[in-house]
């Protein structure tokens, strides 16, 4: 029979990251973010940025699967 040692376990320490190095990436990522929901939400009709359609024949099917409505 095999007895447990008492030997002490090392337990990693998280690191501590800057809010001012995370900041900028969180804004990145939102503002990308709303510029995807713009496109696939909005893009069309008198909001569209981008004439004709093919920006919303590009993103039908993902309006489709979040649930907006464009036909």
């Amino acid at each position: 029979m095999s007895v447990a040692s008492s030997a002490s376990v090392a337990v990693p320490i998280p690191v501590r990251i800057p809010l001012r190095e995370v900041l900028p990436w969180a804004v990145f990522i939102g503002v990308l973010a709303m510029v995807l929901l713009y496109f696939v939400g909005a893009e069309q009709g008198a909001t569209s940025l981008i004439s004709g359609h093919y920006v919303h024949e590009f993103v039908h099917d993902g309006r489709h699967l979040l649930g907006f409505p464009c036909h």
